[in-house]
Parts: structure tokens; sequence; C-alpha cells
């Protein structure tokens, strides 16, 4: 039979996961798209790794549905499985086993022929390290090695928890490379992160979990729109101009004049064209323009401050 794509790699309708008395996934809807490079944020505790096993099928939903790659993963065959990769955020592996014995055995149970996870090893950075023992290995080479095995057959699903966990920022911006080349080629990445700046520019859409919940799911512009909360527009003025120009935009905005020639107006998304119209009407008392919109950070606060469950 012939497969065909889905257009969700992901899917989660009214999901609820209790232990005991205590409820620590409450009524998650989420879906995740074909391709897409989705981001998991929230405090310890939010329920970001329970919902991750659940898609998984590591552990069952006590009321709702998941569909991962168009099946239940509580009843995914061997071959649904091997579709889908996983890095937990503590990697653990036999320490008398090398890093290529490892990848060796992963292989033979996905099918893999052993040029593709030679291969993984030089893309990883592993392979000059490849015949140590794992108990020679540091955290982040443990954590590369983690990413190995998962990408091995070419998994159209990756799961990530914490993956860069012991990473140093070289190995980590290498880390998320490998993330968007996969996601070019098809491949669907959840990750979950505390590390809010350095997976704000590898996210299409950003999920934020608040006690077992989500309370948003967007891109940073429409999670930024949302929560009302303003960009900034950077201005380098010409010498002389700067308190004319700072009183002359005060009416649209919070003005901040940084010194003789630099000017930030702090502008809500209602009131931005306006500001444009009056900054092009300053003619060449403005020398150069930017906008910075908000970061992830603070869209993760207000909704962590504002968001009541």
């Amino acid at each position: 039979m012939k497969e065909h794509p889905v257009d969700n790699a992901i899917k989660v309708t009214g999901v609820v996961k209790r232990y005991g008395k205590q409820t620590v996934v409450r009524n998650v809807d989420l879906s995740v798209r074909t391709g897409e490079r989705m981001v998991l944020v929230g405090h310890n505790g939010a329920g970001k790794t329970t919902l991750m096993k659940l898609m998984l099928g590591l552990t069952h939903p006590c009321e709702g549905q998941l569909r991962v790659l168009g099946s239940n993963p509580m009843t995914a065959n061997a071959e649904q499985r091997r579709k889908t990769g996983f890095v937990p955020e503590n990697v653990a592996f036999h320490n008398t086993m090398t890093g290529e014995d490892i990848l060796a055995l992963y292989a033979r149970l996905k099918g893999v022929a052993p040029a593709e996870y030679r291969s993984i090893l030089v893309q990883v950075g592993l392979e000059n390290v490849a015949n140590r023992r794992v108990s020679t290995y540091s955290k982040g080479m443990r954590q590369r090695l983690g990413l190995a095995q998962a990408m091995l057959g070419k998994p159209r699903l990756l799961f990530l928890d914490e993956p860069t966990t012991g990473l140093d920022p070289s190995l980590r911006r290498q880390f998320y490379d490998l993330i968007d080349t996969l996601s070019l080629s098809g491949t669907t990445s959840l990750t979950s992160s505390h590390s809010l700046n350095e997976v704000e520019t590898r996210a299409d859409r950003v999920t934020i979990m608040k006690a077992g919940a989500i309370v948003a799911c967007g891109t940073l512009a429409e999670l930024s729109r949302k929560a009302g909360l303003p960009a900034v527009i950077r201005l380098r003025v010409a010498t002389g101009h700067a308190a004319g120009v700072a009183e002359r935009l005060a009416p649209m905005g919070r003005i901040q004049q940084v010194n003789d020639h630099r000017i930030e107006v702090a502008c809500i998304e209602t009131s931005r064209m306006e500001l444009f119209r009056h900054i092009a009407d300053l003619g060449d008392a403005i020398e150069d323009i930017d906008m910075i919109p908000a970061r992830l950070d603070e869209i993760y606060n207000h909704y962590m401050e504002n968001e009541q469950q």
C-alpha cells in the first residue's frame, strides 16, 4: 500500500495525564506540522517531558487522543517506530562499549548500513573518539552520541528533550545547525528547552506550557502581538538632531535617547505604521533605522506572569 504524507506529524487532542491525584498534563491540544521545528518551553514541572513521553508512546493518556505520524504511538509497530528518534535530557549508554559499538548496535536494530552510522559520527564530531569507551566521554560527547543514534535511519520525527545540556556554545550551534539541515529535508522536530535565547531563532513556532497546560502557541511575532509587547525601533540620527527627533516622536511611544546619535522608541504593533510615517517625514535627520522585535524571554515572562491556570 502506498504511504501518503501526513500534514500534521503530531496531533494531540484533549490529552490529560494523571499520576494518582496529581494532574501533570491538562487538556492539551497541539498540532505540529510536517517539517516544522517546534520548541516547547515552560518551568520545571510544567509537563513538557511528560507530554513528550506521551507522544513517544512511553506512557498512555488518561483522557484524549494522540496521533504521531498518523498512528497511535501506544500501538505503533516497529516500522513506524523506526521513523522516530529521541534524545533524552540525560543520555545513558553502556560505559564499557565504544561510541562506534553503540551506533553499530542501533544501526542493526534499525536496519541501517554501517556506512550511514560512520557518516553520522563525522556529522556530530565524534569520529576521532569513536573507538573510545563511553565511560571516557564527557557529558557533551554523550549528548552528541545520543543525537547520532537518534539520526540513524533518517527519521521523519525527532524528539529532543533539553538536548544541548552540557554542550559549549560552539557545539550548541553545530547541534542546531544539524537540526536545521534535517528540517530542510522534511524532518519534524519537537525540542524542549530552558535556553530561550538559544532556541528563539531556531523555532518555526513556540509552545509555552504552565502547570501542565498550554498557555500559548505560535510564531514569535504572533505571540508578541497577542501579548501586546512592544518592538523597539532603533534610529541613528544626524548630529544635532537627537533632541528634536525625540520630541517629534514622543507621542508615538516610549522614547529613550541613548546618546547624541541614537534614539530608541518602544512601540506596539497597532502604532507601528504611523510611527514609520512620522520617521519618514523627518527626512535627512534619520540616517538609519532598525526594528528589534520582542525577545522570547520577554514573551515567556509575560505568559508566565499573566496567564492564570
